[in-house]
């Protein structure tokens, strides 16, 4: 079997492992987490009425500029920071925590951290 379509089904398993006990409704929405080499990025989506309530992400013009590289735990407590602050000015305080199929190790507990020190709880 092709090694990268073995990884991509074993990422696509451990996804729909994770994201069957979760479900984001418009008052507890899911924070889903999206890891690339480079960046890292965060939304805050509503399951039921299928809407992205808010989003952060290293490539954001505030966040890219406080950060040199968007790639390491740094940058990744700067945008649990923002998703922090997006969520409380829109009037979101609790969340449910959407790692996706990334270990909650390093980058991932780095922002959830952050976001839980800036107030948003789990």
């Amino acid at each position: 079997m092709n090694h990268e379509r073995a990884i991509r089904r074993q990422r696509q398993r451990r996804r729909f492992r994770v994201r069957k006990h979760l479900r984001g409704t418009g008052e507890r929405p899911r924070l889903t987490v999206f890891r690339s080499h480079k960046h890292i990025y965060v939304q805050l989506v509503d399951d039921l009425a299928g809407r992205t309530l808010a989003a952060a992400s290293t490539r954001d013009q505030e966040i890219a500029g406080e950060v040199k590289y968007g790639g390491n735990t740094e940058a990744a407590s700067k945008v649990g920071q923002a998703i922090a602050a997006r969520a409380k000015a829109a009037g979101i305080e609790q969340v449910a925590f959407d790692r996706g199929h990334f270990q909650y190790h390093g980058r991932v507990a780095a922002l959830a951290e952050a976001a839980r020190e800036a107030g948003l709880k789990f």
